[in-house]
């Protein structure tokens, strides 16, 4: 793991007992695609990678969202923003698809609907937000991952969400990955070893 220090940046979580179809996450951030393809060659060439197989990978990027020009926040960039991850205890991971209808509609109409979500956002200061782009890397059109502490704050979150205009225009938020920050230690301790 050293070999990759300054190179990539991993953050583990459990998931053991919590969804029956993966028993951790790594969460891996580079600014080159190639470490992850190393890294995941060497975690699969050693002892216990002949026993792991990755039923879910998603790959994206970070990018200065189009809506939050007016929204801005201490410290934002405004360029390509870049992902640092918090410390919270739980994240919360999906990729999420916007239906073809979001994207005819006027830039002005979707201003709209994304300013009443950014305003249901703020009223959960103890959920942070990380969007990332997937738009032709991968299936899906973004890759989102909410961190924090309180699980019922984000569970209030979503609930509000699935009120607003814009929630009728989701095509898929769908598997959703409840997460505990754990050690990279701890992790494999929660495999069984």
């Amino acid at each position: 793991a050293e070999e990759y220090t300054g190179k990539v940046i991993v953050v583990s979580y459990t998931t053991t007992g919590i969804r029956g179809d993966c028993d951790f996450m790594l969460w891996r951030i580079s600014y080159d695609l190639e470490m992850f393809q190393e890294m995941s060659s060497k975690l699969l060439a050693t002892g216990l990678g002949r026993y792991l197989t990755t039923p879910y990978s998603y790959l994206s990027m970070t990018k200065r969202s189009i809506y939050v020009d007016h929204h801005v926040h201490e410290g934002q960039e405004s360029r390509r923003l870049k992902i640092s991850p918090g410390r919270a205890k739980y994240i919360f991971v999906y990729p999420f698809e916007k239906t073809r209808e979001w994207y005819l509609l006027t830039k002005a109409a979707r201003q709209g609907m994304m300013d009443e979500h950014i305003a249901i956002g703020h009223k959960y200061p103890s959920v942070k937000l990380n969007t990332t782009y997937s738009f032709g890397l991968d299936d899906q059109e973004f890759v989102v991952a909410f961190e924090t502490d309180s699980p019922q704050d984000f569970l209030d979150l979503v609930m509000e969400l699935r009120s607003t205009e814009g929630s009728r225009y989701v095509k898929r938020d769908i598997p959703i990955f409840t997460c505990i920050m754990k050690s990279l230690k701890e992790v494999v301790e929660t495999l069984g070893g």
